[in-house]
């Protein structure tokens, strides 16, 4: 059984859900652009609802909403929402996106995903098949048509996806006229290789602010940006 995770502010139960508390969800939690100062923001796939409660505790948003499909997930994210001090600013609701995008009226200030990842290795030589297969694989074209009727005229929205996929997606999401702001790229040590990308997307058009991250310098030896950007969470930053 997976033990509750504990954060600095709030602790994570996740022995109900397939998608444990792992560095990406908490890294889009702590990047998630606040600037703009939204009122409402929505979490899409919200697993144990970490990047919820990540920005609850960072943002005086007054309706923090959650979609999650998965039935014991969702559970598990009502219950993290209930035992969190935020609890009266929390809600998750249990239905799919399309679904609930169709449904719903109102506008969120601030969409944040972390969305499953198809993660074979699948490139050939023809760029539009490569995008075929890749949004048939993982709906990103749900999500940036979602995204499209669900966000506010200057709302932001966020998501965090592999490296590898930025062209790709950052295209499907201008096929919705968002457009990207901001990029971080991520990489484990400064050896590697790029592993994600966080970026902020809008219905702007701005230039594009690109910014890289690096995780460890060694195995759990944390490099000073890394802190930075997570001290107010992890316990032993």
């Amino acid at each position: 059984m997976s033990k509750p995770f504990q954060f600095k502010e709030f602790t994570v139960n996740q022995d109900q859900c397939a998608m444990k508390i792992g560095t990406d969800g908490v890294l889009l939690g702590a990047w998630a652009t606040l600037n703009h100062h939204p009122f409402s923001i929505l979490d899409i796939g919200a697993g144990t609802g970490v990047v919820a409660l990540m920005l609850a505790q960072r943002s005086g948003a007054e309706v923090i909403d959650a979609l999650e499909i998965d039935e014991q997930a969702y559970e598990q994210c009502v219950d993290n929402f209930e035992f969190s001090p935020w609890g009266d600013r929390l809600f998750c609701y249990h239905a799919a996106l399309q679904e609930f995008a169709e449904e719903i009226d109102d506008t969120y200030d601030l969409i944040v995903s972390n969305p499953p990842f198809y993660t074979e290795d699948y490139k050939s030589n023809n760029a539009q098949r490569d995008l075929a297969r890749f949004s048939d694989a993982m709906p990103f074209h749900h999500l940036t048509q979602s995204v499209n009727k669900l966000l506010s005229e200057t709302g932001k929205f966020v998501v965090i996806i592999p490296f590898k996929n930025e062209d790709e997606c950052i295209a499907l999401a201008s096929a919705e006229n968002l457009f990207p702001n901001h990029i971080l790229r991520v990489r484990g040590t400064n050896t590697s290789e790029l592993i994600r990308s966080l970026i902020a997307f809008s219905f702007e058009k701005t230039v594009v602010n690109y910014e890289e991250l690096t995780i460890e310098t060694s195995r759990h030896n944390y490099t000073a940006d890394y802190k930075k950007l997570t001290k107010y969470f992890y316990l032993k930053m």
